[in-house]
């Protein structure tokens, strides 16, 4: 099972990566799909069936083929792409690489200093819904509503 979650992680890793490197953007979303997949693959190895369920249908399903269907809905053509490379030039890299670096850092330091195993339960759908719809609903409602005013001005800034 270790093995299976380090492979699903390495899987997630390069993925994302892709999705930053990628110009074409719907390969770039095909490979967030693949990203959200090992994701949920991690959350099961780690005894989360449910969240790995909810993390593979919500995300992986329903948010990903809807943000397929805005950007073929726009259409950005071949001018897009360009902007796009032309944003991947070296001096842009600076920022985003020290803050990773610094993230890795604060990673391998905590791998380090934590030697336990790691205690693995399991997760009811009952305790998720429990706190989804009680304590956190307002949580719950402030992030829908974030995304989906989100997607909103991304068509609205994108529309020619």
């Amino acid at each position: 099972m270790i093995l299976l979650f380090y492979i699903a992680g390495a899987v997630a890793i390069i993925s994302t990566v892709a999705v930053i490197l990628q110009t074409n953007i719907v390969h770039a979303l095909i490979y967030l799909i693949l990203s959200l997949l090992a994701v949920a693959v991690c959350f099961y190895v780690l005894g989360a069936p449910f969240a790995a369920v909810l993390e593979a249908i919500v995300y992986a399903g329903a948010i990903m083929v809807l943000f397929l269907f805005v950007i073929m809905m726009l259409n950005m053509g071949q001018h897009s792409i360009d902007q796009e490379r032309s944003w991947m030039g070296p001096k842009i890299w600076i920022v985003p690489s020290i803050l990773a670096s610094v993230l890795l850092a604060q990673l391998l330091t905590v791998i380090t200093q934590y030697n336990h195993e790691l205690a693995l339960t399991t997760v009811d759908v009952m305790e998720v819904s429990a706190l989804l719809f009680g304590p956190y609903v307002l949580a719950v409602e402030l992030a829908s509503i974030l995304l989906l005013a989100g997607l909103v001005a991304a068509y609205h800034l994108a529309k020619k």
